[in-house]
């Protein structure tokens, strides 16, 4: 029996259909411009889940849950009225009467119609694709299948070596597994870079221990003879492997609109008009589904665009606005691929009539880079980066705004030299200029952010959205808002706060040159007032780093934060976590015991960590001398997790266990932890050692990342999880123990002494003018002729740790901080915490009698 849902009031229905990235910004622009006033909105989802991100699909396999990548919780709709329908499939559009139907019999009556349908991946037609071990990367469901597969099988490959193919070559690798790419073109990601832009990223790509097949045609996939599968390859060779994941492309979702006789290309796509309009005008499609001049959009940049452009037009009539129209987007991309910076901007492959090229290529540092201008050489015409992005946006600009190429404009992407043209300054950019493509957020529309209140990056953002898709405009976003602030008179201080106008590599320069041990030292030569929480933490880590001295002293202990001041991490119930330093995650039986032990004497919660610590919580404040000093007594030290310092060195078993080892990374990150142990710096440094290219100890990832070749040791810099993960760049390759330790000294004294408070390792690299490119000119070819003041000054922190637990306990004056009581040496046992949830243990029943004689 089929039911028809309709509403009584006389406001007209609205019904989208598809709840990706682009239905999700449509409802949200219908929201913004009071949509949800004109319309009963309804929206539906095939998929069991709202709206989430694809772009950054891929960080599922790294850590981030679903929740981490919803758009949306769904109050925004409940908010403003918006019905939604997750894991609702819509099976037919019925025209003539205005209705869909649903999977489950009922249909619903429609005003208007938004079809943002997206897309789904092809698959090709080979023989053998559908058996099991078969998967596509396209939703959170698609990668559940793929991580519950590769927990079973050693060998992953992608079939497909475009942008979506090696994204998921590097979920495989993220896997665990060892991965191949197979590309039926001759040369990998083929839209978006030329022979020699590919050629480049497919020996980056090979060089992590991906292997890369181009050129190559899949003839059939059959059983395998030491592995689930075998591919045949048109050529007679063949290739065997456990997982086979298809990602050769997508095709637009657009099955409702034929089967409701709506136009569609000859190739597929729901023919849009530059409202995003099909040949029905109550219905309009926008995103992967939607065809426009014959081409789709399969960036979210343009479906965001078409989205704007259809809640405008169907406000336009019942609120009297004037919508905007679609008329084509830039297909500009900047991505980093398995590590590998890789960039396009318009016409990559110079196929524009009269076009001239500049090149540059650099097979040392596996750089290149290539220009595209018009006849005349003064507009940009197209670009192709493989290796570096740091002249993206200035390429960018310089494209999107038709803005004039400078004399010399090849220099534009030549290495940094005297006279050479600089980066397009923020003035030059026109009011129009796009710094957010996802959002389309234009110059103006900061400046106008600015100007109405918003005094920071952070306001702008929450006001305009821009650097809030991809992130990939944050840097030029800083420099905008910077500038508009300029404008309006208002400075941009790079004071670290008010009773020091210096930053923070001031400081420590003039800390260092100056000698200064103490903040009231360098507060009565360089500052003035009393100093605060800013300045007193970041001075405190300052001379931590030059002097390497003991925190607790005197004269340092009122600059700590609580955790410092501690030597321990409070947690959210006032208890505090006791973190033993394990380097390498290597532990003997008999001090494993002895956590066990402590643990259970204490009634503490016990963890073991993805960086292979054990972490001890529940401990009271009186309670963590005792416990540090049975911990010691069983040959333990601090493993400093309660500083801005090196937290651990993950690692791999190595040569030493695996039958894949290349290297013995066990005792090269046990050497690296007890070396830079005692490192104070801006943020938390984290290290990994990989034993050879299966990546185990997933070293990408880190501050500091090792991976062991047949030649030696591959040395990544300046990657780091959490909020905004990002993977380290290869810094230098087959190094030698000796120099690859000479290495890491140098970049994490320069960062050090050059990061701002607070600065991960991967936003202070970014930040350096010339980025990868300058730090290696620093520190392998000691361009500012620092390398053996960086290299002394780490050794001086070497030869200057201290267990600062073990000196704590040898010092009565320190241990006054950790008594119960402020004028009272003992301890008094009616002092109990009582936990409001049972979240780490239940009470004793000595703790329970306790308290029923309190409370009578």
């Amino acid at each position: 029996m089929t039911s028809t849902v309709s509403f009584l009031t006389a406001k007209p229905h609205l019904i989208v259909i598809g709840n990706g990235m682009v239905g999700h910004h449509f409802v949200e622009q219908m929201i913004a411009q009071g949509g949800h006033d004109a319309f009963h909105i309804s929206v539906f989802g095939e998929e069991p889940y709202l709206a989430y991100d694809r772009v950054h699909l891929s960080e599922y396999f790294t850590g981030k849950g679903a929740a981490d990548l919803a758009m949306t919780d769904g109050s925004l709709y409940d908010t403003h009225g918006v019905r939604y329908f997750t894991g609702c499939l819509v099976i037919k559009i019925d025209r003539d009467a205005k209705q869909v139907m649903l999977q489950n019999g009922e249909s619903l009556a429609y005003d208007k119609l938004v079809l943002a349908t997206g897309s789904y991946p092809f698959v090709p037609p080979i023989p053998g694709h559908k058996r099991d071990n078969t998967f596509v990367y396209r939703t959170l469901d698609d990668l559940d299948a793929i991580r519950t597969c590769a927990k079973q099988v050693t060998r992953g490959t992608v079939v497909g070596g475009g942008l979506l193919g090696l994204e998921a070559a590097n979920a495989l690798k993220n896997l665990g597994l060892e991965t191949s790419v197979v590309e039926f073109a001759p040369r990998l990601m083929p839209v978006q870079l030329d022979e020699k832009g590919g050629a480049v990223l497919k020996e980056m790509i090979e060089g992590l221990g991906v292997k890369v097949y181009t050129d190559t045609a899949t003839k059939d996939i059959v059983d395998g003879e030491n592995a689930f599968h075998r591919m045949n390859f048109a050529d007679g060779s063949h290739l065997e492997t456990d997982l086979i994941l298809f990602s050769a492309g997508i095709r637009p979702q657009d099955a409702l609109a034929h089967q409701s006789g709506l136009t569609v290309g000859e190739r597929g796509g729901i023919s849009v008009n530059n409202h995003c309009q099909t040949s029905d005008d109550d219905i309009y499609a926008i995103g992967e589904c939607a065809l426009w001049n014959n081409r789709i959009f399969g960036l979210v940049a343009p479906g965001y665009a078409m989205a704007k452009s259809a809640a405008g037009h169907l406000l336009a009539d019942f609120l009297g606005l004037a919508g905007v129209t679609f008329t084509g987007a830039d297909m500009s991309t900047k991505l980093k691929l398995l590590g590998c910076d890789v960039g396009s901007v318009g016409d990559a492959h110079a196929q524009s009539q009269g076009c001239k090229v500049f090149v540059y290529q650099d097979e040392i540092s596996q750089s290149y880079r290539k220009m595209v201008v018009s006849e005349d050489g003064k507009k940009l015409l197209g670009a192709v980066l493989v290796g570096d992005n740091s002249y993206y946006d200035t390429l960018l600009q310089y494209y999107l705004n038709a803005i004039d190429l400078p004399e010399q404009a090849q220099a534009l992407i030549l290495p940094a030299m005297e006279g050479a043209p600089v980066g397009l300054g923020v003035d030059a950019l026109p009011a129009t200029a796009s710094i957010c493509s996802c959002h389309n957020v234009s110059k103006q529309d900061i400046s106008d952010a600015v100007c109405n209140g918003a005094l920071s990056v952070g306001d702008v953002k929450g006001v305009t959205k821009a650097a809030t898709g991809c992130g990939g405009c944050a840097a030029l976003l800083k420099k905008v808002v910077d500038n508009a602030l300029l404008a309006l008179g208002v400075e941009v201080s790079t004071d670290l706060c008010e009773h020091f106008a210096y930053t923070r590599q001031d400081l420590y320069n003039l800390v260092k040159i100056g000698e200064i041990k103490t903040f009231n030292e360098l507060l009565k030569t360089h500052g003035k007032g009393h100093g605060c929480e800013i300045c007193k933490p970041a001075v405190g880590s300052i001379l931590a780093s030059v002097w390497n001295d003991y925190v607790l002293k005197k004269e340092h202990i009122s600059l700590q934060d609580t955790n410092d001041r501690f030597l321990a991490n409070m947690q959210k119930d006032g208890t505090y976590s006791i973190v033993p330093r394990i380097p390498g995650g290597e532990i003997t039986p008999d001090r494993l015991i002895v956590l066990g032990q402590v643990a259970k004497e204490y009634g503490l919660y016990t963890k073991v960590t993805g960086g292979q610590r054990i972490d001890l919580f529940g401990a009271t404040l009186s309670q963590l001398p005792e416990i540090w000093e049975k911990l010691i007594a069983a040959g333990f030290e601090t493993g400093q997790a309660y500083g801005k310092s090196l937290r651990t060195v993950k690692s791999c078993v190595g040569s030493t266990w695996c039958r894949y080892g290349v290297n013995d990374s066990m005792k090269m990150a046990i050497d690296l932890e007890n070396r830079y142990k005692g490192l104070r710096s801006p943020h938390k440094i984290k290290f990994a050692v990989s034993g050879c290219t299966r990546e185990c100890a997933e070293a990408q990832s880190k501050d500091i990342g090792v991976i062991a070749t047949e030649g030696g040791w591959n040395l990544y810099v300046c990657g780091n999880g959490g909020m905004k993960p990002r993977h380290g760049d290869l810094f230098a390759k087959d190094l030698d123990d000796e120099t690859l330790v000479k290495y890491i000294d140098r970049v994490l004294m320069f960062y050090t002494k050059t990061a701002d408070r607070l600065q991960r390792t991967s936003v202070w690299m970014d930040g350096l003018e010339g980025g990868l490119d300058y730090l290696k000119e620093v520190v392998i070819n000691d361009k500012l002729g620092l390398c053996a003041e960086l290299e002394a000054r780490m050794q001086h922190v070497v030869d200057t740790f201290q267990c600062e637990w073990k000196t704590t306990l040898q010092d009565p004056e320190a241990l006054k901080t950790f008594r119960q009581f402020v004028n009272y040496e003992g301890s008094d046992s009616n002092v109990v915490f009582v936990e409001e949830r049972n979240q780490m243990r239940p009470a004793t029943e000595s703790e329970k009698q306790q308290l029923i004689a309190k409370v009578g």
